[in-house]
């Protein structure tokens, strides 16, 4: 009889945990609060343009090796674009907006970017040099460098003003979603290290190219489904019960009792610790991993009568405004503002246009560490916005804003404070048969799908050990680029952070 599993949590934790137990051919049960999976990667139709919005643009890098591991394996790999260029707007300094294309070139990594970034006009020629020589002092530092804020480190190595608000920020607060004075300074490496000189394609940027629901909820579902997953719906954990040191039951909400082999709690860090056995929470609690640090990140959701711009998303440097996504509707789905969408997400999206029988343009505003944000009346916050979209393209002026929402997560993150490692707890708890998995466990990484996914892959390794099966599940980072190693060989550089060795998980 095949060993048993329940997994507490349906986010992409849990999805991860939950698939590689299934192709392992355990009998797994998931578990899931809410009405649908996905955990906060989730959308909703909106009422008044009747068409499905993400809470919040999920985005990936071309290095996150263990979130498209997942991807390929439940079918979701057709789903997503690929960017191979960004667009940074100049910022409001400039007499006039113009667009730097951030592309890479036909060199060798780390050199394929560095093009790109001496042509970042609105940095003047010393302050670009000073940002290639940043990166290459962040590169040879090494991973275990001692925590420190990084806006001190950049301090330390005289970055100017203007390079840090211009290229540091606009890079890291969208990556890390926290300000440079609460990031540490290894994952600020880990970002330009992992994610833009590692190799070629490490950094580009991946998008949806379906609704989120669709990714993680509906196929993600059919392929458990496939697989022989048990997925409940509605089923709200009250607590999981310890007896003689390991765990021997869950209790749901109504009363009903859940045995398994062994449990995954693979829920956020705020609503852990009410379902953990006494002892477990108290273990936690005493290292700090259910008080971590969050972060808030700010979506502004916005429905036009006509395009605003051509571009498929822009990045605007020195503005409130951090990030702008553009989707098209049926009504540009032939157009250029459709470059790079699938047919099938036109199709979901030409919605709109049906219901309101005129065509709409939706673009997604994002502002990562918006704390300041949260306070503001969303009137005044919608003005803003749409007054520095207008700024950049002056096509908004003619156009009427028909609807518009902001959705404000106010834990989308924890934050990479520094420090933050030594609160994370392994997945393996002081009960054998007792896991966690979440981005806030120690995955050596940040608060990403990446991270997220990672975690699940680790509590499957851990289930595994415990039940006598030495198995790796999480699977290797690629090597760096040749000229990447010789560059940065002298520090070790360019290897990554990754969680703590078996040894000092027990």
């Amino acid at each position: 009889m095949p060993e048993s599993a329940i997994v507490v949590g349906g986010g992409l934790a849990g999805l991860a945990a939950a698939s590689a137990l299934a192709e392992r051919s355990w009998h797994v049960t998931l578990l899931e609060s809410r009405r649908r999976l996905g955990g906060r990667a989730s959308s909703f139709r909106d009422s008044r343009t009747h068409t499905m919005v993400d809470n919040c643009q999920h985005v990936a890098m071309g290095c996150c090796t263990s979130f498209f591991d997942f991807c390929r394996k439940v079918g979701l790999d057709q789903t997503f674009r690929r960017q191979r260029t960004l667009y940074f707007v100049s910022p409001p300094s400039a007499s006039r907006p113009y667009v730097c294309r951030f592309r890479s070139f036909p060199l060798p990594a780390p050199l394929h970017l560095v093009p790109s970034l001496l042509g970042l006009r609105f940095l003047s020629i010393a302050d670009r040099c000073a940002v290639v020589r940043g990166l290459q002092r962040l590169a040879r530092t090494p991973p275990d460098v001692p925590e420190q804020p990084f806006s001190e480190w950049l301090a330390q190595c005289g970055q100017p003003r203007k390079a840090i608000e211009f290229f540091w920020k606009v890079v890291l607060v969208s990556a890390l979603s926290e300000s440079l004075d609460r990031i540490s300074v290894r994952y600020a490496r880990q970002v330009i290290v992992q994610g833009f000189l590692a190799s070629r394609r490490s950094w580009e940027m991946i998008i949806p190219s379906v609704p989120l629901d669709e990714l993680y909820d509906d196929r993600v579902r059919a392929w458990f489904r496939r697989r022989g997953v048990m997925t409940r719906l509605m089923a709200r954990v009250h607590r999981i019960r310890e007896r003689a040191g390991r765990i021997e039951r869950l209790e749901l909400a109504g009363g009903e009792r859940l045995q398994a082999d062994h449990y995954i709690l693979a829920v956020p860090y705020w609503a852990a610790g009410p379902l953990l056995p006494e002892g477990t929470r108290r273990e936690l609690d005493r290292r700090g991993s259910l008080s971590l640090q969050s972060a808030p990140i700010a979506s502004i959701h916005l429905w036009f009568d006509r395009p605003i711009t051509r571009l498929p998303h822009a990045v605007l440097v020195g503005r409130l405004s951090q990030w702008v996504f553009i989707r098209p509707t049926e009504a540009t789905a032939g157009g250029p503002f459709a470059s790079g969408h699938s047919p099938s997400w036109r199709r979901l999206h030409g919605e709109a246009s049906r219901a309101a029988k005129s065509p709409l343009f939706y673009c997604q505003v994002i502002v990562s560490q918006a704390r300041e944000l949260v306070r503001w009346p969303k009137n005044e916050l919608i003005r803003l916005v749409v007054q520095e979209l207008a700024d950049v393209w002056p096509t908004v002026q003619q156009a009427q804003l028909v609807h518009s929402r902001v959705i404000v997560e106010h834990r989308a993150v924890f934050s990479p404070l520094p420090g933050v490692d030594v609160r994370r707890p392994p997945q393996q708890t002081g009960l054998p048969n007792l896991h966690l998995a979440g981005d806030w466990t120690q995955t050596g990484w940040p608060s990403t799908m990446e991270g997220a996914v990672r975690s699940g892959y680790l509590a499957a390794e851990s289930v595994l050990r415990a039940a006598g099966r030495t198995e790796r599940v999480l699977p290797p980072d690629p090597p760096p680029a040749w000229l990447s190693q010789m560059m940065f060989a002298d520090s070790a550089a360019l290897r990554p952070l990754g969680p703590p060795l078996v040894s000092e998980q027990r």
